[in-house]
């Protein structure tokens, strides 16, 4: 598949595609991600121990039969792992410290290479979480946020790896999001059940964050599980240690729906309870009761300017077309995979494939939440 069938970007980082392989303490360096992720869109090295504390904490894990990363000299470490990434993946490194200040010359390092930094949120071993570290963060808001503030002055793109159910999500990621973090890498773990596709959504309606999630991604249909919930990007943990053919097994499969498509993350209809936002996309003119009322007040919008802005949009574009349709324009039409066969004739009457249907279905959810008259992150 081609590098350019996925247009996805944060800043000047472009990924081919939107499947990564997520940080493994002990496990994910770059021999790892060579032989496992060689197809990857991102990978994601470490997490690497940065300073004193954190790595005392490394070699009690390890003394008790958890596998880390260990090393005296980190930063070369570092360094050295991402010059040994081969070629074609957008390289990350996930990162742990106790103090802001190695933080911050892993951060002015790792932006001279051209790769991604990720702060660690997320790590509940118990050696990390005593000395303030991994998930300790998430209770403490206020030094997370500050040490993002601090990160980012650096100028290097970050992603900051949480994990759900611990605190307020929500709160979690708009205090996130506002510190100035890129890229939220959400590990959307429940107790005991798997991934939570409800948060999946709801984190997707209160952030413009880029958003990756993880948990349980073993095969394409929890994949597309949340990226029709949301997610911009999925990454594999645990799965390719089972199964060393699933990045492209992945890759291949969300391509192959990207190609035919055209919006391989399109949400589900809000009608059915499960779409998020961008869902808006596919809502039918609201005349009628129907969830799309309770949606649009999320963003401010009456009837009336949910209806006005859509028109907008399709003006002059390929979906002002269809007096044939239920609400005489395709702008009100659904989502490709539902059947309808008079959205479908008059694509045909056109001469616009599915894929560009959807690809201006993507636009038109885009500009519905740029519009809006309450933003979502506030």
């Amino acid at each position: 598949m081609s590098d350019n069938l996925f247009d996805i970007k944060i800043g000047n980082v472009s990924f081919r595609n939107p499947i990564a392989l997520a940080p493994m303490g002990g496990i994910t360096d770059s021999r790892f991600a060579n032989e496992k992720a060689k197809d990857a869109g991102l990978v994601i090295l470490g997490g690497y121990n940065l300073d004193a504390a954190t790595q005392k904490a490394a070699s009690e894990i390890v003394a008790r039969g958890r596998e880390e990363f260990e090393s005296s000299e980190p930063l070369k470490l570092i360094e050295s792992e991402i010059k040994a990434v081969n070629n074609g993946p957008v390289v990350a490194v996930n990162v742990r410290s106790s103090t802001v200040e190695p933080l911050i010359e892993a951060a002015k390092l790792v932006k001279d290479a051209g790769v991604i930094l990720e702060l660690d949120a997320h790590c509940r071993q118990k050696e990390i979480i005593d000395i303030g570290a991994g998930q300790a963060l998430l209770t403490d808001l206020a030094k997370l946020c500050d040490w993002i503030k601090h990160i980012k002055e650096t100028g290097v793109v970050l992603s900051v790896k949480v994990r759900a159910n611990v605190v307020d999500d929500i709160e979690l990621v708009q205090q996130i999001e506002s510190a100035g973090a890129d890229i939220l890498h959400l590990d959307a773990m429940q107790e005991g059940a798997g991934a939570d596709l409800k948060l999946i959504k709801n984190i997707r309606d209160s952030t413009r964050m880029f958003l990756i999630c993880n948990n349980s991604v073993t095969d394409i249909e929890m994949a597309k599980d949340m990226f029709s919930r949301g997610a911009d990007m999925v990454s594999v943990a645990r799965g390719v240690l089972e199964d060393s053919a699933l990045v492209s097994q992945l890759v291949n499969n969300i391509s192959t729906q990207q190609k035919d498509m055209g919006w391989y993350n399109a949400p589900k209809h809000v009608c059915r309870g499960e779409g998020d936002l961008r869902g808006l996309a596919f809502c039918c003119l609201p005349v009628k009761p129907c969830p799309v009322h309770n949606t649009i007040k999320k963003l401010g919008y009456s009837a009336q300017e949910f209806t006005d802005v859509k028109m907008e949009y399709a003006k002059d574009t390929m979906l002002e077309f269809g007096d044939s349709t239920c609400f005489g324009s395709l702008v009100w039409c659904c989502k490709i995979s539902k059947p309808c066969y008079l959205r479908d004739g008059v694509l045909e009457t056109l001469g616009v494939s599915d894929a560009e249907y959807m690809r201006l279905k993507k636009e038109l959810a885009d500009y519905i939440i740029d519009n809006a008259k309450k933003p979502i992150n506030g």
